[in-house]
């Protein structure tokens, strides 16, 4: 009971800053960004590893400017996170854009479901929220629950604003089936870190052995849905614009892991054109391949 009610202090917290307007939230960005990176280092450790690993061709000198301009963007990150509870319908179609939008559009009004991948890459919060704003079809939104229950269900109610359907990962097949006979989006993050198994699929990516998640693939091919990419470009500080790149038509046409690793390569050349926008905090490569 003490940690619930801690966790209610907490939202009720977070809501009172959510109020504020995102230039006073941004000059907390800054101060924040000082009390992570220098004071208590927050993952750095892991960030310099991801990075030195990723990009082996560069020196010292470059790598800590990645770093910590990384650490900056993370820090606008969070504030902008926590505006989302109050952030308006204009506010984000302003700050949120998107082109070829009208590829996924067009599926759809033949009645072809479609599915979406994304990664941790720019504000992946807000880009949901925008992309439920603009499709008029029903939109599910596979997501990994916190252990927080209370957050888990205050997160729940912030990313369904819009007109999404939050889908637990476990419950993904189980969803599927059930709008089977309904026109709907299906959107992954696919750069999440799957469960070790000797099953998974492994592929270069970074310069490094990456086991990788193949869900969004399989389902695409067993339901023969066209498969796009929402590739992220941040334009400035608050400003995001998605190109919804179609990887494949007819999921069935593609070749075994083939939509998988066109979706890894997007995402490897947007990181290799402006790598501060993806979370290198988080432990990506925490598994290694099995030697026989």
């Amino acid at each position: 009971m003490i940690k619930k009610g801690f966790s209610y202090i907490g939202i009720y917290f977070l809501y009172g800053l959510a109020l504020l307007p995102l230039p006073i939230l941004y000059g907390f960005s800054n101060v924040i960004y000082y009390i992570l990176y220098y004071i208590t280092g927050y993952r750095r450790k892991v960030v310099r590893e991801n990075l030195q690993n990723s990009f082996p061709e560069k020196n010292s000198k470059e790598i800590i400017a990645i770093e910590k301009n990384y650490y900056s963007y993370l820090c606008d990150l969070i504030v902008e996170i926590i505006k989302m509870p109050v952030i308006s319908k204009k506010e984000l179609t302003k700050r949120y854009k998107f082109t070829n939008l009208n590829q996924i559009e067009e599926h759809l009004q033949k009645g072809e479901s479609v599915i979406a991948c994304s990664a941790h890459y720019g504000n992946w919060e807000w880009g949901m929220l925008a992309f439920g704003l603009n499709l008029t079809e029903k939109k599910y939104v596979i997501y990994k629950p916190l252990n927080n229950k209370v957050f888990d269900n205050w997160f729940y109610n912030i990313r369904s604003r819009f007109g999404n359907s939050p889908v637990p990962m476990k419950q993904t097949l189980r969803t599927v089936a059930a709008s089977r006979k309904t026109t709907s989006v299906f959107c992954f993050a696919s750069d999440q870190t799957p469960v070790k198994d000797p099953t998974n699929h492994w592929l270069t990516f970074l310069h490094q052995p990456t086991t990788v998640f193949s869900g969004a693939e399989k389902i695409a091919v067993q339901t023969n849905r066209p498969v796009f990419y929402l590739k992220v470009k941040v334009l400035k500080r608050g400003y995001y614009e998605v190109d919804c790149i179609r990887i494949i038509a007819h999921a069935k046409e593609a070749k075994e892991h083939e939509i998988t690793k066109a979706q890894f390569k997007i995402l490897e050349d947007n990181i290799n054109a402006t790598p501060q926008y993806w979370l290198w905090s988080h432990r990506r490569w925490k598994h290694k391949p099995e030697i026989n």
